[in-house]
């Protein structure tokens, strides 16, 4: 059993209690009063873009840096007074791995194991037991630094759980990552959750990840939540639809154009023979039929679907999501720079640190 971890009752207490958490560095403000409060035994997802304040959120709970003002608990310790005894509930899995690609995946484990007070033998026993759950016994004895990137991250998120935490914070676990590694990890992440009772904290800038994981999602820009409630709620919260349609001829695309611009009274989006455009009254969607056939126009595609919520975040940020995979490092990104990235303590599992 990974961690040894069954679901208790525990888990009717919150895992993380944080209001008005404030931190600044000179006149930048990273948070501006962050409150939240996240059930035991869940997945909560922060979802925002590069320097909306999502990894100094999870530094400040993590104690790896304390807030300017406001006050959090987590596991009902508070992360100031009792910053030893949240570490011990917790592990981190940062941005980037934090294993020693010299060493192989069993001594990297070991090395933790040791560095958390387990005997040699406890450190190897589980070791040989992670390694076996993340699918890397075939290669435990070969040096990190010949792993893939999806095994250096099965790893990396090994190595925080050696202390079998009742709390994981996973920071952007997937960037970079190819779409099967991602599956990989979502998969691992929903073991955690579901079979083993862990609470995952989760930042990221997919919004298809934070669909497919977050129980709830809270959306972060500039320091603040501007929304928060689950994938589906948030979804409703624009209160709009998506409408698409596609005619069978392309000649017949401008107008299809024309029809749902003169019936919607907005221009919609046109990418090839796709028309699309945001409804509110769902009425509209027989109207454009009929002038549509009254034009004889034939349609191959009409929809009428939820919002996504990467159509929730333009709404609410008045920007589209970053896609991590094509956005570059921003050397003036708060959660990068400003608190502290280059520190190598930050990389390891914060259950390690005294």
């Amino acid at each position: 059993m990974l961690g040894g971890m069954t679901v208790r009752d525990e888990h009717a207490i919150p895992a993380i209690v944080a209001e008005g958490l404030v931190k600044r560095y000179g006149e930048t403000t990273a948070l501006g009063g962050v409150d939240l409060r996240i059930p035991a035994g869940t997945v909560f997802g922060l979802l925002g873009p590069n320097g909306a304040g999502k990894t100094t959120t999870v530094r400040v709970l993590a104690t790896l840096i304390r807030p300017d003002a406001g006050t959090a608990l987590v596991g009902g310790y508070d992360v100031h007074r009792d910053a030893h005894r949240v570490r011990q509930l917790v592990g981190l899995t940062g941005q980037y791995a934090s294993v020693d690609e010299m060493l192989t995946g069993t001594e990297n484990l070991v090395m933790i194991g040791r560095l958390l007070g387990l005997s040699r033998r406890e450190a190897k026993a589980r070791a040989a037991e992670l390694l076996a759950e993340f699918r890397l016994t075939d290669a435990a004895s070969r040096p990190a630094k010949t792993y893939s990137g999806g095994m250096r991250r099965r790893l990396d998120l090994a190595a925080s759980l050696v202390g079998r935490p009742r709390l994981l914070f996973l920071d952007e676990p997937t960037t970079g990552l190819d779409p099967r590694s991602r599956n990989e990890m979502w998969d691992v992440v929903r073991d955690l959750v579901g079979v083993h009772g862990v609470t995952v904290l989760l930042t990221t800038q997919y919004l298809e990840e934070a669909d497919q994981l977050a129980d709830e999602i809270a959306v972060v820009d500039h320091g603040r939540i501007i929304a928060q409630g689950s994938p589906d709620a948030l979804k409703k919260q624009t209160g709009a639809q998506t409408l698409a349609v596609r005619p069978v001829d392309a000649a017949d695309t401008g107008l299809v154009e024309t029809t749902v611009a003169e019936i919607l009274g907005a221009a919609p989006e046109v990418s090839g023979t796709l028309i699309s455009a945001q409804v509110t009254d769902p009425a509209v969607l027989p109207a454009i039929v009929r002038r549509l056939d009254d034009a004889g126009v034939t349609v191959g595609e009409i929809t009428l679907r939820s919002s996504s919520l990467d159509e929730v975040f333009l709404s609410l940020t008045g920007h589209p999501a970053e896609d991590p995979s094509t956005t570059s490092a921003n050397p003036t990104d708060i959660d990068a720079d400003a608190t502290g990235d280059d520190d190598p303590t930050a990389r390891i599992p914060a259950a390690t640190r005294s």
